[in-house]
């Protein structure tokens, strides 16, 4: 198919052409009347592209049109899901159609996905549902928002079919992802679980070359790596709790060397306060529990060690003992990570060995209480005066909360109330409100979404109404579904 619209886009295909082994080239699907619904014009300038023309390449975004330059390919990798290992999954329904190197130099993946069935579509239809793709574009432009770093999308485009979901039929489409990479855990555990060490190495050289370029004059490559992704993992996973995300799939697959948040299926953002906040479908035991996820951070990690293994020593002995020491060290770097994190949402001044127990006193008050997560860091500026402000209403009982603020107080940096309003948004996807703005969107009304994004990318913006509120009583449990 011709398109008459799209600005040329300088592909490069560094990721097909040096690591041809793990991919295959697949053309998407052609769409049988596509049309854009949702075009990120900051991220397309970001990139570097002719943002005005790209606005309607509606045959590019739903993977009618193959532009010059891009090469796609489906993309292999292993991982352990929910715990059990599948040693090959790869791109069942999504395409790496090529990189692009943005405006500040940084090479970037453009990627597609919901595009049609591939080699790895393992008996799925390989095609993506509207809402979905549109929950991805909103999660991604939050985290961004944030602060937190974040994979986006350029554009969701619809494609004209209907697709079934729950024997329900719904309105197809494809998003159009931006990432510094989709290399994973599972992408290095797809040749270690083969034993193809030279490959795994080759994997290796061309992740750090391209994500962690000091690791290749370190004394152990290998090693210099893993440290680089530990420490991207775990500053990460204290930001997702620091906001209440709980991703809902924290599979190795899932997990980007590149230290972005990827894969954005069953996720959502806890609002009472409760550890064992689960919102998956699909993970009926809580393993990907908002309080759980530093300890898949861990798991994940060791799994990640252990494709490194031949490649830190030829000793297998010494290279497992060199790469515990660095899993024994995950835990306190963590918590290390959440205390940091923690001072900022309270506002500290300096550092005190204290500040982690004040920390976590504060989620021992609020534990059982049903406080919603944003709304009382959001509200401790109206605390710093000498009563519970206007935050003691969220808590069942107050007691506790009333025995720790006096502490909070004693520690307060002199700006206290600037800092708190910085480093605490009033604007999370709210999950009442996201489910609005998809259910509208799925019948043709995008104006409640396109309100939404407007809103999630303000988050820190003051305001009062509904976006900076919890869901009314009666929205009942939330499910999310992966929306494979």
């Amino acid at each position: 198919m011709d398109s008459p619209v799209l600005p040329p886009i300088r592909f490069d295909n560094s990721y097909a052409r040096d690591l041809a082994d793990l991919t295959v080239a697949w053309p998407p699907e052609e769409p049988p009347a596509p049309g854009v619904v949702a075009f990120n014009r900051d991220l397309a300038e970001e990139l570097g592209l002719d943002a005005q023309a790209l606005s309607g390449a509606a045959e590019f975004f739903a993977g009618g049109y193959v532009p010059p330059g891009a090469k796609p390919v489906a993309q292999a990798y292993a991982g352990h899901q929910f715990g059990g290992f599948s040693p090959q999954l790869g791109d069942g329904r999504a395409l790496l159609m090529g990189e692009v190197i943005d405006a500040r130099g940084q090479r970037r993946d453009i990627h597609l996905k919901g595009s049609g069935r591939t080699p790895f579509s393992r008996g799925g239809d390989g095609k993506a549902a509207l809402g979905p793709m549109l929950r991805e574009y909103a999660m991604g432009e939050a985290m961004h928002a944030l602060g937190i770093p974040t994979t986006r999308a350029l554009a969701v485009a619809t494609t004209g079919e209907t697709i079934l979901r729950d024997m329900k039929p719904l309105p197809g489409a494809v998003l159009t992802r931006v990432a510094a990479s989709h290399i994973r855990v599972g992408t290095f555990q797809f040749f270690a679980a083969r034993g193809e060490t030279d490959r795994l190495r080759r994997l290796m050289d061309y992740t750090i070359a391209r994500h962690y370029p000091q690791a290749a004059g370190a004394e152990n490559p290998a090693l210099a790596l893993f440290d680089a992704v530990a420490a991207g993992q775990v500053r990460l996973i204290a930001e997702w709790m620091a906001v209440g995300f709980v991703h809902g799939v924290m599979n190795t697959d899932n997990m980007a060397l590149s230290g972005e948040t990827i894969d954005y299926g069953p996720c959502a953002f806890m609002e009472a306060y409760a550890p064992g906040t689960v919102f998956s479908s699909i993970d009926r035991q809580g393993r990907y529990a908002w309080g759980n996820q530093p300890l898949i951070l861990g798991w994940n990690l060791a799994r990640f060690a252990e494709t490194l293994v031949p490649l830190v020593d030829p000793d297998g002995e010494r290279a497992v003992e060199a790469l515990n020491t660095r899993l024994q060290g995950i835990a306190p770097a963590y918590r290390a990570a959440w205390v940091a994190v923690m001072r900022r949402k309270l506002a500290l001044d300096g550092e005190d060995p204290g500040d982690g127990d004040l920390a976590d006193d504060l989620l021992a008050a609020m534990e059982g209480q049903g406080p919603d997560w944003t709304l009382t860091f959001r509200r401790l500026p109206t605390a710093i005066g000498g009563d519970s402000g206007r935050i003691a209403p969220l808590f069942t009982d107050a007691g506790a909360l009333n025995d720790w603020l006096p502490r909070w107080r004693a520690r307060l940096a002199p700006d206290a109330a600037a800092r708190l309003a910085a480093a605490n948004p009033a604007v999370i996807p709210r999950n009442h409100l996201v489910e609005e703005a998809l259910d509208a969107a799925t019948v043709g009304d995008m104006a409640p979404f396109e309100a939404l994004i407007a809103a999630l990318r303000e988050p820190f913006a003051y305001r009062t109404d509904r976006y900076a509120l919890p869901a009314p009583r009666g929205f009942g449990n939330y499910v999310t579904y992966c929306g494979t």
